[in-house]
């Protein structure tokens, strides 16, 4: 049973480039290219693992985190978030919302492949 993947970022160089590298690597990718868009897919579709960019329309990537995790139905889901700001306040700021895993963009894909595999393996 292949894994669950949502890739939710506004920025479509971002969401073609991962959406590339997790299909190759055999996940399943559905995509959400803002917040609002990314809670109702993840109500929807219950993805394994959640890659959630911080600054998007609509809901900002923390919206959505504090949402998924304020949720008990959706509370297992792993989130790793993604962001350009590398700012100690926000990766505290994120990981006290309860994010599983933070990211700064960019990132090596070697890294981010082998990030996603071992959230997904805990």
């Amino acid at each position: 049973m292949s894994r669950k993947i949502l890739i939710a970022d506004d920025e479509p160089n971002i969401v073609i480039s991962l959406e590339f590298l997790m299909k190759r690597e055999g996940f399943e990718v559905i995509i959400a290219t803002d917040g609002e868009e990314a809670v109702h897919r993840i109500r929807s579709d219950r993805p394994d693992l959640v890659l959630l960019d911080v600054m998007m329309p609509k809901k900002s990537g923390f919206e959505v985190c504090q949402e998924v995790k304020a949720d008990p139905a959706l509370q297992d889901i792993r989130i790793l978030m993604l962001t350009a700001k590398g700012r100690d306040t926000e990766v505290s700021k994120g990981l006290a919302l309860g994010a599983d895993a933070y990211m700064t963009k960019p990132f090596s894909t070697k890294e981010l492949v082998e990030r996603v595999r071992s959230m997904l393996e805990r």
